[in-house]
This record gives structure tokens, sequence and C-alpha cells, in this order.
């Protein structure tokens, strides 16, 4: 048998791979996002990014907000 080797990702992989749609999983709630023309939803707790913020390569930003 071969051993299991330990995965790790930055947050920087995760956001590359949920805009690349390779990942349907909220990087705050873990549950499914919503994905549109403009941005990237999460319906469970709001979270948002958006496809324009993140192409300009000017820093990516979840807009949450609590309650």
């Amino acid at each position: 048998m071969s051993d299991v080797a330990p995965l790790y990702r930055t947050l920087e992989q995760e956001l590359f791979a949920l805009l690349r749609g390779a990942s349907l999983e909220c990087l705050v709630c873990g549950e499914f996002v919503l994905h549109r023309v403009g941005d990237i939803s999460c319906p469970e707790c709001g979270s948002r990014l958006s496809r324009g913020e993140a192409a300009e390569g000017s820093g990516l930003q979840f807009e949450t907000q609590a309650g």
C-alpha cells in the first residue's frame, strides 16, 4: 500500500479554484455557492466574491454580513 500524502492548499489557491469553477464550496461556511455572471455568492451566509475585482488583481475580497 502507498502512503497518503497530506494536501495543503492556501487561501489564494482556494479562491482561484472557486473562480475557475473547480470548487463549489463557500470559503466562509462550506455550503454550495451560486456562480452568476458578475459574482459568486453564498445563499447561506451571504458572502460574495466579485469576478471583476478578482480579475483586476487588486486583491480578492469577500463581502459578508453577519446575522
